[in-house]
């Protein structure tokens, strides 16, 4: 019987997966990875690693998760050290959970590689930090898929009213459905909100605005996913630490200067 890691390769950055993460890529004889992992991180695998791809596009699953987690028995019962491979942290919105379940269920050994979710570090990147002393000591990690029906109702009033900040994954497509619910139970409309897209990579775009312009701003700036959704006062923020943006900035100069 082989092993089955299930390890997050982290939000995009390819510097940012864990040493035990690498690890666990470098001696894999099967690899299952995502659509939201960078593709760099397979370059650490061996020559003859078999890799399987399990990505999913919003509204197009082309791998069933029962099918995934078949493969990940299947290839362990037959001696492989297997990593499958989640962007961000396998048990934030990643499925690890599921997983980890169907591989006790068969009794296959395995070990969970936690790894950073964009839900803190996309903002890190973009300046916002998720707590700060003066602006928020609260913070919550969301799905943007909630929808319509009592319990939900009762889950929007909480977050509007108890959390200082709120991290939102795949929320892009029901952004006017997240608005409208803050505001319904008391957020001011004046609360800042950041759009980040593609956070920690070389193509992060973010878009800012308040719960009452950034629907329009987000239209606007044709805004897609992947992208973290902040909402807090700690967006403020952004404006005296935002960071990446320069060293962008001078690596594009760098590049330019080497290219003359």
């Amino acid at each position: 019987m082989g092993k089955v890691y299930l390890v997050g390769a982290g939000p995009g950055d390819p510097d940012l997966i864990t040493v035990k993460g690498l690890k666990c890529i470098q001696q894999a004889d099967v690899i299952l990875y995502d659509r939201l992992v960078n593709k760099e991180l397979l370059d650490h695998a061996k020559s003859d690693v078999e890799l399987i791809y399990c990505g999913k596009l919003p509204n197009y699953h082309p791998m069933k998760q029962e099918t995934i987690n078949h493969f990940l028995v299947k290839h362990a019962r037959k001696g492989k050290v297997v990593t499958r491979l989640k962007g961000g942290d396998p048990f934030v919105y990643g499925r690890g959970g599921e997983e980890a379940q169907a591989l006790a269920c068969n009794h296959v050994e395995y070990e969970v590689i936690p790894g950073i979710t964009s839900g803190i570090a996309a903002p890190a990147y973009a300046g916002i930090p998720v707590t700060h002393r003066d602006h928020g000591s609260t913070f919550a990690f969301v799905t943007g898929h909630l929808k319509d029906g009592e319990e939900e109702e009762l889950r929007w009033e909480s977050l509007a009213k108890g959390i200082d900040t709120l991290a939102i994954y795949m929320g892009v497509k029901n952004l006017p459905y997240i608005v409208e619910k803050l505001t319904k139970y008391g957020r001011c409309v004046t609360t800042p909100v950041a759009l980040i897209h593609w956070g920690t990579t070389k193509e992060q775009q973010v878009t800012t605005g308040t719960l009452a312009t950034i629907v329009e701003n987000a239209s606007k700036g044709e805004v897609k996913n992947p992208s973290m959704i902040i909402v807090g006062e700690v967006v403020r923020l952004r404006e005296d630490i935002s960071w990446y943006e320069t060293v962008l900035r001078e690596q594009q100069e760098a590049l330019a200067a080497n290219g003359s």
